[in-house]
């Protein structure tokens, strides 16, 4: 492989993992916010208020996004086997 072809092939895998990443971050990030909000204009600061709303709108976005994640997955995989399969 030349040098060209592994900088392609590296440059895939972090748009592949930044496409992956970015909806649950963002959405987390989100929920986060809102939440701190809340929590400065009630003054409840309770650790848990902001893990719990975190892990039910990850869960759902994984359940919601889960079928696009795998395919975004299988073509990125696909390409790195078709180009070993090149060689």
């Amino acid at each position: 492989m030349t040098q060209e072809e592994i900088l392609d092939l590296f440059m895939n895998a972090m748009y592949a993992s930044f496409k992956l990443a970015a909806p649950v971050l963002i959405a987390s990030i989100v929920i986060g916010l809102l939440v701190a909000i809340f929590q400065a204009a009630t003054q409840i600061h309770e650790q848990t208020l902001t893990f719990v709303p975190k892990v039910l709108v990850i869960a759902l976005m994984l359940l919601v996004l889960g079928s696009w994640m795998i395919r975004i997955i299988t073509e990125f995989f696909d390409m790195i086997f078709d180009k070993i399969a090149g060689m």
